[in-house]
Order: C-alpha cells, then structure tokens, then sequence
C-alpha cells in the first residue's frame, strides 16, 4: 500500500499526547542479535529505521512474523525463539518507532503506517529459492495493532493470524489505564475493529482467563468481529496479561504448532 497518509488518517484521532504517554512505553536496546539471529533495519521515515531481528533456523519451515507487546523489544525474544523452532517455525520479530534499535516516536499512526514497509522488506527476505514461504502474523498486546492493520491488506501473503492478549476496543483499554472518557472518541472507529472485520484468515486467539489489562472479553469481540469461519479461542486458565507463555507452556505452543499445520493445509 502506498498511500501512508491515508492510513496515518485513520489512526490520528487517538494520537494525542494524553493517550500516547499511558499507551506507549518505549525502550532502546542496542545489544547484539544471538548466534544464529540477524538484524535488518528497514527505513520507514527519513532517517528512521524500524529494527526487525531474524530467528530464522530453516528456510523450509513457515515463518511466524511477530509483533510483540509494548515494554517488550525484539531482543527479548532471543531465548524464546528457540522454543517456535522446537515446533517447525522461524520467528522474526518487529520492534515499533522508539524501540530496541529503532529510531522516533512511536504512534498508532506509525505503528500503523510503518508495518507496511516492515512487513514488505520481512517477505523479500524470507523468499528465497526453495524455501517454505508461509507466512503467519502474529500480534501480543499492542502489537494486535500491526497484526490485523497486515492481515486486512495482504490476504494473498499471509497464512493466518494468531492474536496473543489483543484487544478490540481502544476506549475499553483507555477506561483499565485510568484515562478519563474522551469526547467523540467512538469505539467502532478504532481501526483494530474495522480491520477485524476485513480478515479472512484462519485466525488463532489466545488468551489469559485472569488478563486484568486487557480482559478476556476482548479476545472473544474479536473472535465474533473476524469474518473466517475457521477460528478458535484459546482460554489459558490461570494466565494473566504477562504470564500467558510460561502459564501455557507446552499447550501454548501445541496449539500454535497445530494451527499452523492446520492453516497451511
């Protein structure tokens, strides 16, 4: 999509210095990728680069692109990465404006606007001759943004969709922050819901039984918001909003394992 200001437009409203300082938590690391890992800085901006890292073990597996949750940067995933190979896949993880190794301020605007490129120069790079090429996007927290902004624009490029601790409603999530009602601030205008209704991808959600961040009454809106037929709910019992991997442990990444088979097939 080339038409950056129009998606920047649809995100604007809530871009207001009030609701950016209680939504985004930025955090530089500049540390070294892992063995094995490499970093790709793609220009989105000017002179602002996003920072992606690469846990590719295999070209001929499929690859889970992730967005990951806000106070997270990509290299926290470095041992993490190494549980999605025990189940078959590659993870590449995007980090936001303002985080890990990424320059600027981070937005809903940006976020928005700027994984279009990311996910374009993700793709080019995991195509290679001979190499699995599916693509799965997945989104924790706030990286639910960038995951369906993705999955309502390349349909054709993605296998399907796994949304950890997301959210439809940005006022719901505003109102458990602490941050008083905004005038005219309508919930049905916030594009996680809109885009929700474009996609119709296999869909995995999954979410804490006890998230008190994000309840789990958002996970099922989304649910009954995506428009495939093909799409479950994972309920962790005794998981909250930080905790859902290590509560989940090895069903969290069988179920994952057995939706990506699943999609691909």
């Amino acid at each position: 999509m080339d038409n950056f200001e129009a998606i920047r437009q649809n995100y604007h409203p809530f871009d207001i210095p009030e609701i950016l300082r209680v939504v985004f938590y930025p955090r530089h690391d500049f540390s070294s990728p892992p063995p094995g890992a490499s970093d790709v800085m793609v220009e989105v901006e000017g002179n602002i680069s996003i920072a992606v890292r690469f846990y590719v073990k295999s070209s001929a597996s499929p690859s889970i692109v992730f967005f990951h949750g806000n106070g997270e940067v990509a290299a926290d995933y470095n041992d993490v990465a190494p549980l999605y190979h025990n189940i078959g896949c590659n993870l590449v993880v995007a980090d936001y404006r303002g985080y890990g190794k990424s320059g600027g301020i981070p937005s809903f605007a940006s976020m928005a606007a700027d994984a279009h490129k990311v996910f374009k120069r993700i793709t080019e790079k995991l195509d290679t001759p001979g190499g699995d090429g599916r693509v799965f996007l997945m989104g924790r927290s706030l990286g639910s943004v960038s995951a369906l902004e993705l999955a309502s624009s390349y349909p054709d490029r993605i296998s399907g969709l796994i949304i950890e601790s997301g959210f439809a409603s940005l006022p719901h999530l505003l109102e458990r922050l602490g941050f008083p009602p905004l005038p005219g601030l309508i919930d049905k205008e916030f594009p996680n819901r809109l885009n929700a209704t474009k996609v119709n991808l296999p869909a995995l959600i999954i979410h804490g039984e006890w998230d008190d961040l994000i309840p789990i009454s958002e996970a099922r809106d989304l649910y009954l918001l995506l428009g495939r037929k093909n799409k479950t709910v994972m309920a962790i019992p005794g998981a909250g909003h930080n905790n859902i991997m290590l509560v989940g442990g090895n069903e969290y990444f069988a179920q994952i394992k057995k939706f990506v088979s699943s999609a691909s097939g």
